[in-house]
Formats: structure tokens, sequence, C-alpha cells
């Protein structure tokens, strides 16, 4: 198979995400995670730059969340200044009120509060919360239903969410979380044995350092790929099988914090573009068995980014590397694998340019996503919708989005395992006992 594609592969890949260019109408077709309801003060409007759109996020005097064009439609002034009041969002330049849909409530410099005030109609974009964050749908006609993934729909104590953000291009970034064999060099550490902290622990090289060159398997989903890493443990001749995902355009599903605890959790993560040359990464880390020790995520989380989520380590200083660290650290850069994903893929440049690029078999998964991308774009322009766009309540229900990490006999069948526990809906809360220690 050639995994190398045709020349100037950039021009056939999203990367473009700004209004009108195909990338762009391809992200506009799902929800979009903007922001997380932390950030969002209850009368302060948050300006947001977002797939090279500058908006506006607010609530109302009503509690309902609303996304605006930045720019007032009279005159062009911020929004971002305006005050939450009677209904809406108030421009301090004018008074001009709109509410969340966008429409013009008042123009109290006009006879009448705007006699012809219905004409003028601000962008607006809807919202929900889900998963601690607000989502929103940017594109043209009636929103898909919101994806009833187990990590966004469970309630909110069977979940942490972060964000961070990253100075490059959105799919560089999202093409790090279906490479499984990074896993080996990048996130590999030294966890002294009597080290007890689970979360530290599932960081240790018992499953990514058994074996460096697992076997790949990819699969296609309704949803995007499922990527299947199958490593050797010797020398008794088990198998580590370790299940991660693709969900189209723009996340992916893997195990992540919540993997010390068993089955039955994930991590999702969202590439959201700010602008071609930005994004950010949003984690939405769940457990459907287990209370996640929320408190120890959330101060693991601020020891390596502020409130908004810019990170302390970035290129400015070398992302803190320390080679005395590099017999404990493979990259010297800590404990934190986040950190160690926005370096390498920051390192790449703004924007990656995949012509200089030389894939190999174990990059299977990445060519297979690239290739659903560009067959998603071309499905578009061709008036179809695009794989991973749910309109249809029944089907809006992933059991099959699988996420292991397991060890299977050496004669096992992957395949059928798989099957079982798709069958076996390994999502399904129970009561969440004391948070682990």
């Amino acid at each position: 198979m050639n995994l190398n594609m045709s020349h100037s592969l950039n021009e056939n890949l999203p990367i473009h995400t700004g209004p009108g260019t195909r990338g762009g109408d391809l992200l506009r077709r799902y929800w979009q995670p903007i922001a997380l309801v932390d950030d969002l003060p209850a009368r302060d409007p948050v300006p947001l730059r977002i797939l090279g759109e500058d908006l506006v996020l607010f609530r109302d005097d009503r509690g309902r969340l609303g996304l605006l064009g930045q720019r007032c439609a009279h005159r062009c002034a911020d929004l971002s200044y305006g005050r939450v009041e009677n209904g809406g969002l108030r421009c301090v330049y004018h008074g001009w009120l709109f509410d969340i849909e966008g429409h013009c409530l008042e123009q109290p410099g006009e006879p009448g509060k705007g006699q012809h005030r219905d004409r003028v109609l601000q962008k607006a974009y809807p919202c929900l919360e889900r998963a601690g964050a607000v989502w929103t749908y940017m594109g043209p006609g009636e929103p898909p239903l919101f994806p009833d993934y187990p990590a966004l729909t469970a309630p909110d104590a069977y979940r942490f969410s972060a964000r961070w953000l990253s100075n490059c291009n959105w799919l560089q970034a999202n093409e790090g979380n279906v490479d499984p064999v990074h896993t080996s060099f990048l996130h590999a550490l030294e966890v002294p044995a009597a080290d007890a902290d689970p979360l530290r622990k599932a960081q240790a090289q018992e499953v990514f350092g058994s074996d460096v060159a697992p076997r790949l398997l990819v699969q296609e989903t309704r949803f995007g790929l499922r990527v299947i890493a199958e490593r050797r443990q010797q020398p008794e001749g088990h198998r580590f099988v370790r299940v991660t995902n693709f969900v189209m355009p723009n996340a992916c599903a893997i195990g992540g914090a919540e993997s010390p605890f068993g089955r039955g959790g994930a991590s999702m993560f969202w590439h959201v573009p700010i602008d071609d040359t930005s994004h950010w990464r949003f984690e939405f880390v769940f457990h459907s068995k287990t209370a996640l020790p929320r408190d120890r995520l959330r101060e693991a989380y601020r020891r390596e980014a502020d409130v908004r989520g810019v990170p302390w380590r970035n290129a400015s200083n070398r992302f803190g590397q320390r080679r005395d660290m590099l017999d404990r650290s493979f990259v010297g850069m800590g404990q934190t694998f986040p950190v160690h994903d926005l370096f390498v893929t920051e390192s790449q440049g703004e924007i990656h340019d995949r012509d200089n690029e030389h894939l190999v078999t174990s990059d299977v998964a990445i060519a297979r996503s690239r290739r659903q991308l560009m067959q998603a774009m071309q499905d578009l322009a061709e008036g179809r919708e695009p794989r991973g766009v749910v309109r249809e309540p029944a089907v809006n229900r992933f059991h099959d989005l699988l996420v292991l990490t397991e060890t299977l006999a050496a004669d096992a069948k992957v395949e059928q395992f798989l099957a079982e526990m798709e069958g076996a809906d390994i999502y399904a809360l129970r009561p969440l006992a004391a948070n682990p220690s």
C-alpha cells in the first residue's frame, strides 16, 4: 500500500478552516467545543476566535447561552464590551440590543426604538452545554444531533474537563492521536517501583515499552477509525492490546488519565481551530465505574497551564526540557503527556509541510484518517453528509466506540474479543464510590 499519497498533500486536506474554505465547511458540519463552562463569567461577555471567525460568547439575563459575531451590525463596534441586559447583549456604542439568535430587539437612538430593526440580523450560532464545555454548531441548516459519546453525555460527576492552547495547525495535533508507536518513545518514563500513584504508574512502560514495534490493525467505523495495536509481552507470550479511535473530523477517543481505573473509561480530545496556525485541545476524561480524582487532576493541570489553558512550558522556554532528566524521561520534559504532545506537534511548524514526510507502515492510521477527511470533503461537495454526522436518534448511541487496554492470551482472537466488548456495553454507568486516593 502506498502511504505517501499525492504531491502537495496539504492542498487536499482540511488545513485551512476559515469561512469559505473546504476544511472550514467540513468542521462546521459538526458540534465543536469552544470554551469551558468555568471560563464563562455569569454576566461578562467573552471574546473568542474560532475557525477564523471573531465571536463573542455570553449568557443573557435568563441564563441562556449566546454566540454572536463580535462586530456590531450597526457600526462594527466590539460587542465583547457590551452590556448583558433586557434579554440580550447591548452594544455600548449606540445601545443596539441583540438576543441570542441575533435578532435586533432595540435601536434606542431611533424613533420607536427602531421601526425597521427586524431587518437587522447579527451573526449568531446555537450553543449548548455538555461535559463541562460550551459547544456550538457553525454550519448551515438544522444542527445535527449532539453525538451521544459516553464521555460527553454522562453526568458531570463521572468526568474531568480541561483545555490547552497549541500554536500549530489543528490537523497535525489530531494526527498524533492515531499514532500508536510514538507512545513507546515520546512518552517513555521511568516510574520508581515505590511510587504508588496510579496516575503515574499508568504512564510507566509496562505496556508501551514491552514491544516498541506493535502490530497495527485499522478498521473503518461509522464515526471514523478504530486503531488496534498489539504488543507482545516477553517472555510470557501474552499480548497487550490497546484500542484507540479517530473520531471524525477533529477528535479522538483514547486511553488517558482514566486508564488506571480499569475498563469502562475513555479520554476524548477535540482539536478546535482558532485559526490556521493555532487551536484549542479540549480534553474530556471519563470513567463510568469509578469517581475520578478530580482534585488531583485539576492540581496536575494547573501545574502545567494557567487558568486560560496556556501552558507554562512552551517554545519560548524549550518546553522546560532538562537534559539531565533524560534517564527518567525520554524527552526530558516531565511526566505530563499533553506537554510532550504540544512540543512535538508545534515543532513540526505552524502548518506541517506533509510533502517532506516519509510515511512508513506504522503510519497506516494517519494515512487512513487523511483519506477519510478527503472523502468527507468530497461528500460535501457532492451534496452528501460526511461520516459521523448523526441525524437519527436510533443510531445516536456509540457502544462501538471502544477504548481498551487489555492483556490477552497468545492464542486469543482479537476480532472476537472486540465483538464481545461491543455487546457488553462497557460504558454503562454505575453509582460512583468515593474518589480514588
